[in-house]
């Protein structure tokens, strides 16, 4: 939780440098809620480790996806 709101842990591995982090985000999403890259994008957040995205798609199927993607855990023991 950040500020009372659920958030999602992802971590990539490019470079916060040119947007290339940023991006790597947003793809990640779009292939883990399996929607098009397009339908992905990035609201607020561009220079912070906290983003706000938003994705278009189904909610009730996009909801239950990211519940599975929360619960599962990362591949550092964390939970994610």
């Amino acid at each position: 939780m950040a500020n009372g709101r659920a958030v999602l842990k992802v971590r990539v591995r490019a470079i916060a440098e040119g947007g290339e982090a940023n991006r790597a985000v947003t793809e990640l999403l779009a292939k883990q809620l399996k929607v098009p890259k397009r339908d992905v994008r990035l609201l607020s957040g561009a220079t912070s480790r906290i983003k706000q995205i938003a994705v278009n798609g189904d909610p009730h199927k996009l909801g239950l996806l990211l519940r599975t993607l929360a619960a599962a855990p990362s591949d550092d023991g964390d939970p994610a």
